[in-house]
């Protein structure tokens, strides 16, 4: 069973930035792709950003240009650099681990963006 255990969430007023971090207890090589979603209340759940085992990179539109997804291999990790944060960028953010035949979430992080 992997663990998925993310960190960095917080408190933080509108204009400023987070760093979340996911570290992953399976083996990079099995992980295909590494996904960050988020949840605000009421809400559905919804992608943010993911990044495959090669390299490549997706963004929701609504975060385009403003958050980062990268990943540390040598540390079995993916980080969110998120910048320049708003109001509705607060949410319960996930990590997500897809592979080959199976997939894990993590605990999930807070982020609050204050006006």
């Amino acid at each position: 069973q992997a663990q998925l255990v993310e960190s960095g969430g917080g408190l933080v007023q509108a204009g400023g930035s987070l760093r979340l971090s996911c570290a992953a207890s399976v083996s990079p090589f099995s992980i295909t792709a590494m996904e960050w979603y988020r949840q605000a209340p009421g809400k559905q759940r919804e992608l943010v950003a993911g990044i495959t085992s090669g390299g490549s990179t997706n963004y929701a539109d609504f975060v385009k240009g403003r958050f980062t997804i990268s990943r540390d291999n040598a540390k079995n990790t993916v980080y969110l650099q998120m910048i320049n944060l708003k109001p509705e960028d607060t949410a319960v953010y996930y990590c997500k681990a897809d592979l080959s035949v199976t997939h894990y979430w993590g605990q999930g992080t807070q982020v609050t963006v204050s006006s």
